[in-house]
């Protein structure tokens, strides 16, 4: 029989993979969204427009560009929600991955794109239920 002390190692050691899953996560999932949204206003990755399917332009009636101004700034917010929040902003992520994958086959192109964002949704909701896990800083 392990005693109290032998359980809180086990538990310990068993933990360690967690937080450091917990910690990639959240950083990727804070710095990347940031970088994105902050290319919205420069296009130096890419022209972010050409991936806007004409029917969001159809819904909320403004030019491509400054929808996609529009978009930076909700990615930034994600990403420094998920920084000081990440139980809230995990579901934030994931719910703007499943915007832009709904978005993208609207399209009718860039399939690829849509299927590496879905695999993205599935990695922030991962990093909500890691955040949850009571290794974590409660409220977080």
């Amino acid at each position: 029989m392990k005693t109290t002390s032998a359980l809180r190692a086990n538990r310990t050691a068993t933990m360690e993979p967690a937080k450091q899953a917990f910690l990639l996560l959240r950083t990727v999932f804070t710095v990347a969204p940031i970088i994105f949204g902050l290319d919205k206003f420069t296009n130096i990755l890419t022209d972010w427009t050409m991936y806007l399917a004409p029917q969001a332009t159809a819904v909320v009636p403004l030019p491509a560009q400054t929808f996609m101004y529009i978009v930076g700034v909700v990615e930034i917010i994600a990403g420094i929600a998920v920084a000081v929040r990440p139980r809230f902003g995990s579901l934030l992520v994931a719910a703007w991955l499943a915007g832009i994958i709904i978005n993208l086959l609207l399209l009718g192109a860039f399939f690829d794109v849509a299927l590496r964002d879905f695999g993205l949704l599935v990695g922030a909701l991962a990093l909500n239920r890691l955040s949850r896990h009571p290794a974590q800083p409660s409220g977080q």
